[in-house]
């Protein structure tokens, strides 16, 4: 197995970067090309690769703010420009960064696609097979997603097949040029693939590391909403739901405790995690003072999401990794707050607050909840939208959310200070979508995003 990781990593790094000097390099004939069933669901379970998410969106996005002392702290240059929204040169070049790390998993899936008609598999053995093309279906409709919410603008259906979009690479010849497709196709793929996972999926998967059908459903409703489809995210979160629902009761954990929720905890439907990049770091970034003061006293997640810090300021503890990675998977609170949030635009009130309700009982403290009421589908959708951002803060979301909300004319502006200079991000403005690294595009040839 380990030859079969070493393997596809040496050929990512030339199929990401194209770099020529591996073409005349004579193969290690050692080498193993993976052709089982088991050595494809070993790729699969390799959480360091298939269970990864990019952390850009959340650096740039507004859960937090950097003093002075803490911005001055970051030793990476690039990460003082992404913090501040610059025109280029946010990411490491040559390195372990967020594209390499979103198309890794693209590039291990196609690998599995390519090879599994390949493999030799009794007729025993085709609900293995067919979890497994699942899985890779999943996974590759996940990478795409991610890449498209860092480095495309916002989904408009009026103007989807004339932006740029991402490079859909669909196979394994590093030799093939990276072209962008439309944003109009990178979507239909990214549909195209979730809805062929879900055929294959099974209903409940052997762990949460795997992708399963609810989970499937699941993001296919983000995508949905990423889009503005709210019909569409709203029937997707309704099928995930009819499947997996459970929510847990706050009042169970201990407010106290270092990093209260467990990794693989019951609201967890997919696993997938985002290391923490410097300015995330708890060390540094301080949760948005308005936000953390928006939570009411008797909402639990006001202790079991934040701890004090210095000078009266707060830090995030409340990812659902058990510890001080990110989480950026799918859990069934997400789902809950997207058919809430579709109801209400819909005009379902009714439904659409005994959603949010039934989130919110399992948040506060015992018997101090009172349900929440909205007078109309704007009253309601404006409840909702405000205790999504309060749930699911520090998730890689709120990038896509402020993207999506501004299309809708939410008019959110993103502003930081840094020694005394204000640097602002107005909405949709064409930063939204982050500059591809400058080495990929120096190789590939292909457009960088304009400014």
């Amino acid at each position: 197995m380990k030859k079969i990781l070493y393997c596809l990593t040496l050929t990512l790094i030339v199929f990401s970067l194209g770099c020529k000097k591996y073409l005349n390099e004579k193969p290690d004939t050692k080498l193993e090309i993976p052709t089982s069933l088991t050595d494809f669901q070993a790729l699969i379970d390799n959480v360091s690769i298939m269970n990864f998410g990019p952390s850009a969106g959340e650096t740039s996005a507004d859960n937090y703010y950097l003093t002075d002392a803490d911005y001055a702290s970051l030793s990476q240059d690039n990460y003082k420009r992404e913090y501040t929204w610059q025109n280029d040169y946010l990411f490491s070049i040559l390195g372990n960064n967020d594209w390499f790390n979103t198309y890794r998993p693209a590039f291990t899936s196609n690998t599995i696609l390519q090879n599994l008609s390949l493999s030799n598999y009794s007729s025993a053995s085709q609900s293995t097979y067919n979890n497994v093309k699942g899985e890779a279906y999943f996974t590759r409709a996940q990478a795409f997603f991610q890449a498209a919410d860092l480095w495309a603008q916002a989904y408009d259906v009026n103007t989807a097949g004339s932006q740029l979009g991402i490079p859909l690479r669909l196979g394994t010849d590093f030799n093939e040029k990276s072209t962008r497709s439309t944003l109009e196709e990178t979507y239909d793929q990214i549909i195209s693939d979730i809805r062929s996972s879900i055929k294959l999926l099974p209903v409940t998967p052997a762990h949460v590391i795997r992708p399963s059908k609810p989970a499937a459903y699941a993001l296919l409703a983000r995508v949905y909403l990423a889009m503005r489809k709210y019909n569409e995210a709203g029937l997707y979160a309704d099928s995930c739901l009819q499947i997996y629902n459970t929510l847990i009761d706050y009042n169970t954990l201990s407010t106290s405790a270092a990093y209260p929720f467990k990794q693989f905890n019951p609201e967890v439907i997919r696993e997938n995690k985002t290391p923490v990049p410097m300015p995330l770091n708890n060390s540094r970034a301080r949760i948005d003072t308005l936000l953390y003061s928006s939570y009411a006293n008797n909402d639990l997640r006001k202790t079991l999401f934040f701890k004090s810090s210095t000078n009266g300021t707060f830090v995030f503890k409340g990812s659902y990794e058990g510890g001080s990675n990110l989480f950026s998977g799918i859990a069934t609170d997400e789902i809950y707050l997207i058919r809430a949030e579709c109801y209400a635009r819909s005009g379902s009130i009714t439904n659409a607050m005994k959603d949010l309700n039934n989130l919110l009982i399992n948040r506060f403290k015992t018997g101090t909840f009172t349900p929440l009421t909205a007078a109309n589908s704007s009253s309601a959708l404006s409840i909702i939208l405000a205790e999504r951002r309060k749930e699911l803060l520090m998730r890689g979301l709120r990038w896509m959310d402020i993207k999506r909300l501004n299309k809708d004319g939410a008019n959110i502006t993103l502003k930081r200070r840094v020694n005394g200079q204000t640097y602002t991000l107005q909405p949709n403005d064409l930063r939204y979508a982050l500059p591809i690294p400058e080495d990929i595009i120096q190789i590939t040839g292909m457009e960088q995003n304009p400014r």
